[in-house]
């Protein structure tokens, strides 16, 4: 199947000249907005957050703080980084294993001062001493929980649906026009969006026409979901399987994590495994599983070889840049002739550097043992 390469040049020329009109808004005062979200110009706006909640919030301000999972990611794909003055404890934990480009592009994180634990247990106090003119906050369970900490802080803040590139992709959407309204960063917010849509629909147009016939069956395993797990731990709708339509064998609700019983996987027997490196943070890994257990030994994929390694996107929640080079590195596996155009290190740190500004594929491979978009040796 041969692709024209000029609509995506396009597409991307369009976006990266959004992007370098974007960025977060400079001011020439130095001094802070004082507490409860003023803003000493008196320029303020009224915005629907992603709860559905009306809040006055100082128009672009220039200190922010996000609280919860996936809260900080966002505000790097906006380019307003610098915008961060506290973070929470997840940005100043020293780990082996790291598979947040957010965080690996931009390291200044872990020392600026704390506002709380991680997944949005905020330390109200905390928040206040960083002195911030809003506070974003993801995964609020319910309107209350932002109302609480905006009473307790005397800041506005800013609830969003963090969503995901599938069923929730309206929520991430709403996220980032949200955020991105907010900052002043509107090209940027839809310069994202139509980045992300024009990376689904590259990888839609390479597989949506090959035979049936030709797809070769898969399995996904050692999936993380709220820490490491073994080979059993999946996802039946796993997001990058989607996106380049393969046949995947696991069953289950769409969008859900699952343990699968050993049996039934080496059953489904798929031609072609691939392993979500986050494993290798447990003991046994799901690598160490398929080397020493006989019965995985014994899988027609084990047997030939076509067992291979893909970053972990569920990190901190989901890492929407890495679904699409874990995604493009399985089209090169699954359907070599359709994605011979495609180098899955060097179109990760395409995306990793328009959504984070930094090239940071590499690092994270060393980090994953250099495993990531190889084929695992099991001998």
């Amino acid at each position: 199947m041969k692709h024209s390469g000029l609509f995506i040049a396009a597409v991307c020329g369009l976006i990266l000249a959004a992007a370098l009109c974007a960025g977060c808004t400079d001011t020439s005062s130095s001094a802070a907005a004082p507490v409860g979200g003023d803003d000493s110009s008196g320029s303020m706006m009224t915005i629907t957050d992603g709860m559905g909640r009306s809040v006055t919030v100082p128009a672009a301000p220039d200190r922010v703080v996000c609280s919860g999972p996936g809260c900080l990611r966002y505000l790097t794909y906006l380019q307003a980084e610098d915008c961060a003055v506290g973070v929470d404890d997840i940005e100043k934990r020293e780990n082996i294993f790291d598979a947040r480009p957010y965080a690996l592009a931009n390291p200044q994180f872990s020392a600026l001062p704390l506002i709380g634990e991680f997944r949005g247990n905020d330390d109200p106090e905390k928040v206040v001493a960083c002195n911030p003119q809003v506070i974003f906050k993801t995964y609020c369970t319910e309107s209350s929980v932002a109302d609480e900490l905006q009473e307790k802080t005397g800041i506005p803040v800013v609830a969003l649906r963090y969503g995901d590139l599938g069923t929730q992709r309206a929520d991430m959407d709403q996220s980032l026009r949200v955020m991105g309204t907010v900052l002043g960063n509107e090209d940027r917010a839809e310069a994202v969006i139509t980045y992300f849509d024009s990376l689904t629909a590259d990888l839609n147009a390479r597989t949506e026409g090959v035979a049936e016939a030709d797809r070769p069956t898969v399995f996904i395993g050692g999936i993380a979901y709220r820490g490491p797990h073994g080979f059993q731990s999946t996802e039946p709708t796993y997001p990058p399987f989607v996106f380049v339509n393969a046949r995947m064998l696991a069953e289950g609700p769409q969008t859900a994590h699952a343990d699968i019983a050993q049996e039934k996987i080496i059953a489904y027997d798929p031609e072609i495994i691939f392993v979500d490196l986050s494993t290798l943070q447990t003991n046994p890994s799901a690598v160490d599983e398929l080397r020493d257990d006989p019965s995985y030994a014994a899988m027609t994929a084990v047997q030939a070889g076509e067992v291979y390694g893909v970053l972990p996107y569920n990190w901190y929640t989901v890492n929407h840049g890495s679904v699409m080079a874990d995604a493009y590195f399985i089209g090169t596996v699954l359907y070599p002739e359709e994605f011979s155009d495609v180098n899955p290190g060097e179109k990760a740190d395409e995306i990793y550097t328009f959504l984070v500004g930094e090239p940071v594929y590499d690092k994270m491979d060393r980090l994953f043992d250099e495993k990531s978009f190889e084929r695992i040796n099991l001998e």
